[in-house]
């Protein structure tokens, strides 16, 4: 706490021989006051140091003059804190609450201002003058080799001691944390810190940097004269403290000047035209840097900045070595030796790995200080121009270290194939490299723990354990905590204390594991040096906090492709699928021996949900086993229980068998159950899983028996929880599939909800918006009610996006809305037809199916629907050469538009120029109902032109035809029924078709209830038969006369 007094508190001058005081000061108040919480605090978190005696009482005059004398002694009989004439002696911290305590909450801080005032080194006092804070600090160093030494009640005193100046130092270092950035706050711009941001924004505008890396066109000073102060501006306006001006042109909006000063960046009027003088007023509000000013002014320098990379840098051997002095000179590994031989041998692991150690031969370092970009930038720390950036060392071992030094654990993990689902594993395996830091600018913390991890390497038993509830005390969800024991080693101590005999070595290192296995690159270290082979080993373990510490661990560490494999290889699914079968969790009240249990299973499920992203993973979890007790598990009260299980359930959701198993198992009912839950999160996971099982008829029927249609529906209105927004709106796409959901949600009035979504929302929720109203848009009420609620233009809107699955699904929409009359004007005038048609050159297959389907609605409902279609430039010839994909979905659309373009004579003239006869004449070999039924339809449509029917005879696409009869779906048959009709009007088709044996198929088709089916099956045959009669009439005409006579 000493640090924090001496460095960030600030001291009033000391007069007359006296001390100074604590400046009246916000940093001092705030200070204060967290010195207080620390206090009140202090014994319900750490009761035992909470008695600890101090080595010297806290000694201070009280600033209550009303307060009595009187003395308090402890448990044992021994003064704890004595009050004589105004003057406070304390010898514990039980009783340094209730002096400061004494005056009110109104005194607490004049009483703690007046103690630290006369107690400027509290430390020193409670635990000795050996404690004294100096700047090279190695207390906790000597008081770990003392706990080595020591034995009994003395090694508990002493470690008591020890964690009680942890908890100081941990203090300390939040103190001088918050005072940092209340200091930074203030600090203001420099010349010569505005000149490094312009130089470094000129090294990337137009014409300096690759076209990929341009963020501004340019950028340049108003004056080129610089003053000795580095300030640019006259020295009429430096007395204002401004230092330049600047003309920058930015890549997507007006050019505008500014200016700099100390105060910040803030945009002026700028020069004049008449007299060429700058005019310095303010425009708007002032930045706090340039940076800022350009994002507030510039989207595209805003996109363009966060598409920058890392650039890789090399170190010199200088510099390595210069490193490995700093950090390992100062303690030997090996002058540590300890009694127990197995956990001494664990514990320090292969001497190999130590020997690799300063094998650091490259850096990542941020080559444009683009991490200062996304939020506000401190003005104290500077920007590096390029080719001078400060440089950082950060040791690590190699991947090929890390992976040999687990006694090649790790390498079969490689060899054989990956087949996992997730997509988000290919992300982590390819994740960026976090920010790294130099030096100077690590914390103290990141010093502190490289040296207690050394005692993990070369201590006993009690120094371990010691280590292991020091390093805890940090906080390990910070990066730098992290990273300080990757790099120095510590994860290889960490996995190798797993397997000692030692349980409590077991425990603490196992918690310590969990806790930074949430950061990326530590999970995939820990997943290098085969530290997963060791988890599922403990999984078999008789002790339950083993278990459970091992499943939890193993949850954060299997979220890549490459963990899960190792967990499967290594027969953990299993093992996690049995710490699921546990006692029966229908009591809302247990003891703590089922509460174990629950938490077993609460971590065994964590778990397997990781793990479920992987498809192998998946059929391996439903042979162990792994369904009955998720349905069980699913009925439990406890909604932490809940959420795994759920989150599992909607991984596994993807694989048809697991749909069937959850609807026959029951378990649809506990899914809409969880929807009327109090846990947004529960909530949410519910609603994902809905929406990944309504692929079912028979799920989404049960769904709407179950209730669950109301709650989806409620869950619109929480419009600031985007992952619960997205999970409802994608179950409501996928049960308004079923009509007779439709009907209750129009009941419900959700197409107005919905349509007040499409603005304002990230694309996960507008995908699964848009695909609602596409599904409720097939009712013709939902069509007007989507029209009136003015949904149209949002749709619209969204045609212009770059999104593949949203584009789909709004595509789908339109085409759906076009359905009706007013619809379509309103889509006419918004150019919505035009947008349809531009889809077409996606490269989405999907994409252009989904426009093709959605233009032929367009075309039928449009007033003028070949002049409209003629009016798009090169449109005709784009949606012909669509007919050489290789996509079935995009054939068969494209077909079905090209029967809706062929009812305009002019527009079947243009597409016949276009060559769509040979085209559509080479599709007719499918066997793809879908395509046949279309493709028939645009042959039918193309046939009204004799030279096309005959086109088509010479393409040999009448043959194929007549196989279409056989097929099984009636509207191939009405299809293609109409397109044999129209070409058997040509001679030389109709002896094509005869030859084919299709008049005994039509003959059937002719009794077909279907009116128009009837008619051209029988149109067909009387071309076929009148051919026939032709052809005998001309024959008996050209016999000679003799042959006839000859008959007779």
């Amino acid at each position: 706490m000493r640090q924090t007094l001496m460095r960030a508190a600030e001291w009033t001058t000391a007069a007359d021989g006296g001390k100074g005081r604590l400046a009246f000061t916000p940093i001092n108040e705030s200070l204060l006051n967290q010195i207080i919480r620390f206090v009140e605090s202090f014994p319900g978190k750490h009761q035992q140091e909470a008695k600890l005696r101090f080595k010297e009482p806290l000694k201070w005059t009280s600033t209550n003059t009303q307060i009595d004398d009187t003395t308090v002694n402890d448990s044992g009989g021994e003064v704890a804190m004595s009050v004589q004439g105004g003057v406070i002696n304390v010898w514990n911290m039980d009783q340094l609450i209730k002096a400061i305590q004494s005056g009110g909450d109104t005194r607490k801080l004049k009483e703690a201002r007046a103690c630290l005032e006369e107690n400027r080194d509290p430390i020193a006092k409670i635990l000795g003058p050996g404690f004294a804070t100096s700047d090279d600090d190695s207390t906790t160093l000597r008081m770990l080799e003392q706990v080595r030494r020591e034995e009994g009640d003395a090694a508990e005193e002493t470690n008591s001691k020890l964690r009680f100046m942890l908890i100081v130092q941990q203090l300390d270092m939040q103190l001088m944390n918050s005072s940092l950035k209340t200091i930074s706050g203030e600090v203001r711009l420099t010349p010569s810190q505005v000149n490094r941001e312009v130089e470094l924004l000129k090294s990337f505008s137009a014409g300096k940097a690759d076209k990929h890396k341009v963020v501004i066109t340019s950028i340049e000073y108003s004056s080129q004269f610089v003053f000795s102060n580095g300030c640019r501006s006259p020295p009429w306006r430096q007395v204002h403290g401004e230092i330049c001006s600047m003309y920058i042109v930015p890549l997507d909006t007006d050019a505008f000047w500014a200016s700099a000063s100390t105060a910040g960046v803030f945009e002026i009027k700028g020069r004049e035209k008449e007299t060429e003088d700058l005019d310095y007023e303010r425009v708007g509000e002032i930045q706090r840097n340039l940076f800022v000013l350009l994002k507030e002014k510039s989207p595209a320098f805003t996109e363009n900045i966060s598409k920058q990379e890392f650039a890789l840098q090399d170190y010199t051997s200088a510099e390595i070595i210069a490193y490995d002095q700093t950090v390992d000179g100062e303690y030997d590994r090996d002058q540590y030796s300890g009694g127990e031989d197995d956990y001494d041998r664990h514990a320090r692991g292969d001497k190999g790995r130590d020997k690799k150690k300063h094998e650091l031969k490259q850096k990542l370092e941020p080559s444009l200080k683009w991490q200062y970009l996304g939020t506000e930038v401190d003005d104290h720390e500077e920007t590096p121009v390029e080719g001078k950036r400060e440089k950082s060392v950060r040791i690590r071992k190699t991947p090929g270290d890390r992976t040999s030094s687990r006694r090649g654990r790790g390498s079969g993990v490689y060899d054989s194939d990956m087949s996992d689902s997730s997509s988000e594993s290919e992300e982590e395996e390819d994740a960026p490299v976090g920010r790294q830091e130099s030096l100077a600018d690590l914390p103290s913390e990141y010093w502190q723990i490289q040296k207690l991890v050394k005692y993990l390497k070369g201590g006993n038993q009690t120094a371990t354990i010691t280590a292991l509830c020091a390093l805890r005390d940090f906080n390990l969800n910070q990066e730098t905590c992290q990273f300080a024991i990757r790099d120095v080693g510590g994860l290889e101590v960490l996995l190798n204390l797993l397997e000692t005999r030692d349980i409590k070595c077991k425990i603490g290192a196992l918690k310590i594991l969990k806790e930074i296995s949430q950061n990326v690159q530590i999970r995939k270290a820990i997943a290098d040096l085969g530290g997963l082979q060791t988890m599922v080993s403990i999984l078999g373990s008789d002790n339950k906090e083993l278990k459970c510490l091992a499943a939890e661990t193993i949850a954060n560490v299997a979220k890549f492709r490459r963990a899960r494999k190792s967990v499967r290889t290594y027969g953990g699914i299993s093992k996690l699928v049995k710490l699921m079968d546990t006692v029966p969790l229908d009591r809302e009240v247990v003891d703590d021996a089922v509460q174990i249990d629950i938490e077993v299973a609460k971590a065994g499920a964590s778990a397997l949900w990781s793990c479920s992203k992987s498809t192998k993973n998946k059929h391996t979890m439903r042979k162990s086993g792994a369904i009955p007790l998720l349905a069980r598990l699913l009925k439990s009260p406890h909604d932490s229980m809940l959420i795994p299980v759920v989150g599992t359930l909607q991984e596994c959701a993807s694989e048809r068998i697991y749909r069937l198993a959850i609807r026959t198992e029951g378990m649809v009912k506990d899914l809409v159950k969880g929807l009327h839950s109090a846990n947004e999160l529960l909530q949410e996971h519910c609603a994902s899983a809905i929406f990944k099982c309504a692929e079912d008829k028979e799920t989404r029927d049960l769904v709407r028996e179950y209730g669950g249609l109301d709650p989806l529906v409620e869950f619109l209105q929480k419009r600031e929880n985007k992952g619960l927004l997205a999970a409802a709106t994608g179950a409501i796409w996928k049960l308004a599939i079923s009509r007779e959901n439709v009907e209750r949600f129009q009941e419900l009035k959700t197409i107005e909800q919905l349509v007040s979504l499409l603005e304002d929302e990230p694309e996960e929720v507008l995908v699964n918006v848009v695909g609602a109203i596409s599904e409720c848009a097939k009712s013709s009420e939902n069509r007007i009610a989507i029209r009136k609620s003015g949904g149209i233009p949002p749709l619209i809107n969204l045609l212009t996006g770059t999104n593949q699955p949203l584009l789909v699904n709004t595509t789908n929409a339109v085409g759906a809305c076009a359905t009706d009359a007013d619809s379509m004007t309103m889509i006419d005038r918004l150019d919505g037809v035009r947008l349809l048609w531009s889809l077409l050159k996606n490269q989405n297959p999907q994409v252009q199916a989904s426009a093709a389907w959605a233009i032929c609605p367009c075309i039928d409902n449009a007033k003028d629907a070949g002049e409209m279609v003629r009016s798009f430039v090169g449109g005709l010839e784009l949606i012909v050469s669509l007919l050489k994909s290789d996509h079935l979905e995009v054939l068969a659309s494209v077909c079905a538009a090209i029967a809706n373009i062929a009812k305009d004579e002019e527009n079947l003239a243009v597409i016949t120029d276009h060559g769509v006869v040979p085209l559509l004449a080479r599709l007719t070999p499918t066997t793809d109902d879908l395509l046949r039924q279309h493709l028939a339809e645009a042959i039918a449509r193309c046939c009204t032109w004799r030279n096309n029917r005959i086109a088509f005879g010479e393409e040999n696409a009448v043959a194929p035809l007549v196989n279409y009869l056989r097929s099984s779906e009636e509207n191939v048959h009405r299809s293609t029924a109409r397109a044999l009709n129209n070409l058997s009007r040509e001679p030389s088709n109709c002896i094509t078709m005869h030859e084919n044996a299709v008049v005994r198929l039509l003959v059937e088709l002719v009794g077909s209830p279907d009116h128009d089916l009837q008619i051209n099956a029988a149109g067909c045959i009387a071309h076929i038969r009148k051919l026939a009669l032709a052809n005998e009439m001309s024959r008996l005409r050209t016999k000679p006369p003799s042959a006839q006579s000859t008959r007779q």
